[in-house]
């Protein structure tokens, strides 16, 4: 195989063809084809284009390179939530948990850090002890156990995506619809699942900031699972600002807590109850308020914490986090930040967060960075809300002070004050399923 040729042509907005593609991912697999010439055949593809038929021959050829979970005999409906990514975004933490506890089997495959957006391992990694790293064995062996596991790809899962997901997230390649959506779908479809849901997100701290582009993703992912026996549902939610309060890996598995003892934000578990509901629907309850009603009853009764203790026990954490959200890693530095001006709060931009708490290190330049669990941010100012000059607007959680010095610069830019309305999206703009889009 010429890769330079298949480069040559990306770079002058040709496609290669399904075998080309099946053929290249298993080189680079079996390493005879080197991270550089990915990384410009990437580029090359993030700039031209990729097509629809490029995407779909993506994702076969990951597939195609690893194994596929079975549940046979599990004796339960098996569905799973993925997010494309935001700041605060901490919903599986909760939504896993919470589902599970309601019957269904959720084998929640998720990713690190990407780009300027958190990762659910990274969270899920600061509670002490955890294991993200289960194989197969130990993944089907605690689903039958407990219906639920929340790791990461296993090496014999999409084995080509984790590299080409590192490979993107150090080469400015993250933001292509056909490469996250193969991505994605790679890990999802490989899962074995009865259903799927899919939070895709709007606006600026989102990885596509287009509407029609993000409704675009979502119909490629959905038309991807259908195609492949997995109904698949998208729900398209705000992110121009960050969802909860928490922005970093500690500080948002302390809020998960939170919320599923029922004192999370409002934006949080709304976003939860909505997705959860969409994932009963699929595992086969009546109707959306049943399935309100029996998530709400999860919740308010304890058992979705439960079931968080056990995954958290069964996976080699300290369940004692539960209880006590103080054994998670502590900042050396707290600081609080004061609104500098009277004024309604305007905006508060999430990729300036973001990528704040990525160079604190809370997130990765480099592939091979060890992230931070302390550092962060818990932001109390929502937009539209009125402030005094000298209003405690978030606390700033750092490891020195070079990182206390990076989050005051970006609150700064990030929290705009002033007069008039604040402009917000819809918490919950869209459903796209395969029959439609539907405004919300």
């Amino acid at each position: 195989m010429f890769v330079p040729g298949l480069i040559e042509r990306k770079r002058d907005g040709g496609a290669l063809t399904p075998d080309e593609w099946r053929g290249l991912l298993s080189e680079y697999a079996a390493g005879r084809v080197p991270d550089y010439q990915l990384a410009a055949l990437l580029m090359a593809g993030f700039l031209k284009g990729f097509t629809r038929e490029e995407a779909a021959a993506l994702l076969d050829g990951m597939m195609g390179e690893g194994a596929r979970l079975d549940w046979a005999g599990l004796g339960r409906p098996v569905v799973d939530k993925h997010s494309t990514g935001g700041v605060g975004d901490k919903v599986s933490l909760v939504l896993a948990p919470l589902v599970a506890a309601c019957g269904v089997a959720v084998p929640m495959m998720s990713g690190r850090g990407l780009g300027h957006t958190g990762g659910t391992l990274d969270k899920l990694e600061s509670i002490p002890g955890f294991r993200t790293g289960l194989s197969l064995v130990e993944t089907r062996a605690q689903m039958e156990r407990i219906g639920c596991v929340l790791i990461g790809q296993t090496p014999e899962i999409a084995p080509v995506d984790k590299k080409l997901y590192a490979l993107r997230d150090v080469t400015a390649t993250v933001e292509s619809i056909p490469l996250i959506a193969a991505s994605i779908m790679s890990k999802k479809l490989s899962e074995g699942l009865h259903g799927l849901v899919l939070d895709v997100k709007l606006g600026s701290g989102a990885f596509i900031t287009d509407p029609a582009r993000s409704r675009e993703l979502a119909e490629v992912m959905i038309a991807l699972g259908e195609d492949r026996g997995c109904p698949t549902v998208a729900l398209l939610t705000a992110m121009d600002r960050p969802l909860g309060r928490a922005c970093g890996n500690a500080l948002e598995v302390e809020e998960s807590i939170a919320a599923l003892r029922g004192e999370g934000p409002e934006d949080l578990l709304e976003v939860t109850m909505v997705e959860g509901v969409e994932m009963l629907l699929l595992s086969g309850a009546k109707d959306a308020r049943a399935a309100r009603r029996d998530l709400e009853t999860a919740l308010s009764s304890g058992r979705a914490l439960d079931k968080l203790r056990e995954i958290i026990e069964a996976q080699d954490g300290n369940p004692a986090v539960v209880d006590d959200p103080a054994i998670l890693p502590q900042a050396a530095l707290v600081e609080v930040f004061a609104a500098p001006r009277a004024g309604t709060v305007l905006q508060v931009e999430p990729r300036a967060i973001g990528r704040a708490v990525v160079q604190m290190g809370g997130g990765r330049q480099r592939v091979d960075d060890v992230v931070d669990p302390t550092v962060g941010f818990v932001i109390s100012a929502r937009p539209g809300q009125r402030v005094e000059r000298g209003e405690p607007l978030a606390s700033i959680y750092a490891r020195d002070e070079a990182g206390l010095r990076i989050a005051e610069d970006a609150l700064g830019r990030a929290l705009r004050i002033g007069e008039g309305a604040a402009e917000a999206l819809p918490l919950v703009a869209a459903r796209i399923s395969a029959k439609g889009y539907e405004a919300l």
